[in-house]
């Protein structure tokens, strides 16, 4: 039995359709985001974090970035992070523990600075708390910013309180 073959036109419909399938995926990614990797990005202690990361902060998608040691959640991007930041001293900023992590933060306007106090290389996130809640960034990343090991911890007001009185 003979089938009558498709028109040239019903083909290149099909292949047209076929194409648009194709391309569409492509289309949906997102360019990676631009930023500027820390002075320390280099360092071997960021690989068992950046690996940990999860794929999504809350609804905010994790995105390709075009330096090293870094991440962004969302489209446009809602949460930045850089590893290998400058380490932050003695500070009297809030310090918040959050699973194990201690957090130094630095409220701006609009955007938040929270980073990683007791942990070299730290670990440094850019966001802004009227589209994405502290708490869930810091509950979200702290399993991955665990990985770099803690070799201090933030001290609050009742740990000074009961230091020894110089003589």
């Amino acid at each position: 039995m003979h089938r009558p073959q498709p028109s040239l036109s019903a083909r290149a419909a099909r292949m047209a359709l076929i194409g648009g399938c194709v391309a569409l995926p492509l289309a949906a990614c997102s360019p990676a985001v631009d930023v500027t990797a820390a002075k320390d990005a280099a360092n071997p202690a960021c690989a068992p974090m950046m690996v940990a990361l999860p794929d999504a902060i809350g609804d905010a998608k994790l995105r390709k970035t075009n330096s090293q040691a870094t991440a962004a959640w969302g489209d446009p991007s809602l949460v930045i992070l850089r590893c290998g930041v400058n380490v932050p001293g003695p500070t009297t900023d809030r310090c918040v523990t959050v699973n194990g992590v201690d957090w130094v933060i630095k409220e701006g306007d609009p955007v938040w600075t929270l980073t990683t106090y007791g942990r070299e290389p730290a670990t440094e996130i850019l966001m802004d708390p009227d589209k994405v809640s502290s708490a869930t960034v810091l509950a979200d990343l702290s399993g991955a910013a665990a990985k770099v090991p803690a070799v201090r911890n933030c001290v609050g007001q009742e740990e000074l309180q009961n230091l020894p009185k110089s003589q």
